[in-house]
């Protein structure tokens, strides 16, 4: 039986940073799915494999729920013999902007992305967790969702939605050692990120700098491990100190 960790938006930045460290530190085979951006879902495969780790690309769009359910069910046919064990939901767009000036498909864009894709992927997993008694749900959010930001209304109702869903979510299936936990990330060096006015912002941050992608992916490897299997229905926080 093959164990596989599905990694949505894995290609680049905290996707593929979890990526790697979920095939190296766990021995997991690595669903790297990536929606447009072919050649940088490859280039992590192939940093997997130089580390002795395998790994696999699947292109869809999280947000669609047919390209979701046609592509995933093609690979299941495929993989008769694999099972996924590990889903972390960290393929997420922002689409910034005053809210009172927010286009509608702006609003939709952000929404369908994160929270649908939460719904798309998961929902096609989860009576299989069920039935094997053991899964790890992993949802990536932000320190966003978690306070809210300016200018990101859209942005913070999608991943503080995801939050809740986080909750209810981990009480359905406790007892089926099946856990749901959220990570929520502050400023983390990424290529999201790397517009951003850093030396202004280290100001807000105790911790006086924005985080590294590994860091993050230390603590999603840990809550993907066995060791994690009494935390559930968590939202944790990973921002230097910014919001607690």
């Amino acid at each position: 039986m093959k164990k596989c960790a599905l990694v949505t938006g894995g290609s680049r930045g905290i996707g593929k940073a979890i990526c790697l460290k979920l095939a190296k530190d766990l021995q997991y085979h690595v669903l790297i799915n990536y929606q447009s951006n072919e050649s940088a879902a490859l280039e992590t495969k192939q940093l997997i494999e130089n580390e002795g780790g395998s790994a696999e690309i699947i292109g869809f769009n999280v947000a669609s729920l047919e390209e979701t359910q046609a592509a995933l069910n093609s690979w299941k046919e495929a993989n008769t013999e694999a099972v996924v064990e590990v889903i972390v939901n960290n393929a997420g767009i922002t689409r910034d902007g005053l809210f009172m000036w927010m286009q509608p498909n702006d609003w939709k864009s952000v929404i369908d992305t994160s929270l649908n894709g939460f719904y798309n992927v998961t929902n096609f997993f989860i009576q299989e967790m069920l039935r094997s008694k053991y899964g790890r749900i992993i949802n990536m959010v932000s320190v966003s969702g978690v306070k809210g930001t300016p200018g990101q209304t859209n942005y913070s109702a999608a991943k503080g939605a995801l939050v809740a869903a986080t909750k209810a979510l981990a009480q359905e299936v406790a007892k089926r050692k099946v856990t749901v936990n959220a990570v929520a990330p502050g400023f983390i060096k990424t290529d999201m990120t790397a517009e951003l006015d850093e030396k202004e912002l280290v100001k807000m941050i105790p911790a006086n700098r924005f985080g590294e992608a590994e860091e993050v992916a230390d603590l999603v490897a840990f809550l993907a491990s066995k060791k994690s299997g009494y935390i559930t229905g968590e939202i944790i926080n990973i921002n230097g100190g910014i919001y607690s």
